[in-house]
């Protein structure tokens, strides 16, 4: 005789498988857009941080290179300078 009873519980219908679908989405969705946003956050950041050394380095290099031109019109050599600070 064939049981009327089946062996294995029911199959999801429409409300459970909405509930399913909100866990796997708390579950795993809400840790998937955090971890996307720290990544995201963090390269932004790190791309800022490198512009930002790239820019100073100029501005030093471009300083540096004016003082050369300032100390060429004006006839003193570096070694001068640091020569009549010391004997002062």
């Amino acid at each position: 005789m064939v049981s009327l009873v089946p062996a294995f519980g029911g199959v999801p219908g429409g409300p459970e498988l909405l509930i399913l679908l909100v866990i796997a989405v708390l579950l795993f969705g809400v840790p998937l857009v955090l971890v996307g946003g720290a990544v995201l956050y963090l390269t932004t950041r790190s791309e800022d941080e490198t512009a930002a050394e790239t820019t100073d380095d100029d501005r030093i290099a471009e300083l540096e290179a004016e003082v050369e031109r300032l100390r060429e019109q004006v006839g003193d050599e570096p070694d001068e300078l640091e020569e009549e600070e010391e004997s002062s």
